[in-house]
């Protein structure tokens, strides 16, 4: 059964900001916030992984943990599908380092204006942001370079290190505004 907005309304647009930890998508997502011109919701990995009861994770063993954090993030999919569904616009920020996540995105989100965004930073820089944060293991960012753009199809890149948050904003922007060509979502269905 497809799940459709309580007044009609079309599905809203999501515009999923793909990096590495540390790489800025935060940030950016709280700029985009502010510069949309029509609501817009940030959903993030994150927020959705610090709403999980974390006593009693230290007590699992390594498979049932990753069980749990595969169950997170799938849900984490589908909350963001089924929020545009219902006719609300997203500003996702994931970190898709696991070819699942990707594939999985793909099919729940199938109908969904997707503008696919690769949120890029530099090694020094990712290092730097990781030291300074202090709630990261240094190096997890590096770690997951490979994966997380290996797919390497997006709607438009953006550069945290080398560019201002206003100046990716703008560039996001332009490209959720911009129809007539197949989304890179699409064009990753047909691909994979």
């Amino acid at each position: 059964m497809m799940i459709s907005a309580p007044d009609g309304a079309a599905p809203g647009q999501v515009i999923l900001l793909n990096g590495v930890s540390s790489s800025g998508k935060s940030s950016l997502a709280r700029q985009l916030l502010g510069d949309l011109d029509r609501p817009f919701f940030h959903i993030g990995a994150d927020m959705i992984g610090t709403m999980r009861s974390e006593p009693q994770t230290h007590l699992l063993d390594q498979d049932a943990l990753q069980q749990v954090l595969y169950r997170t993030r799938a849900g984490f999919h589908r909350a963001v599908a089924a929020m545009a569904l219902a006719g609300n616009d997203i500003v996702m920020d994931h970190v898709l380092s696991e070819p699942w996540r990707l594939r999985d995105c793909l099919e729940v989100m199938t109908g969904i204006d997707v503008v696919f965004v690769g949120v890029h930073c530099s090694r020094d820089e990712l290092v730097r942001r990781e030291k300074q944060r202090g709630d990261r293991l240094v190096g997890t960012a590096i770690a997951q370079l490979a994966g997380t753009h290996r797919h390497g199809v997006y709607d438009c890149e953006v550069d945290t290190s080398s560019q201002k948050l206003a100046d990716c904003s703008a560039e996001i922007r332009r490209c959720a505004g911009a129809r007539g060509n197949p989304r890179a979502f699409d064009r990753l269905r047909t691909a994979l």
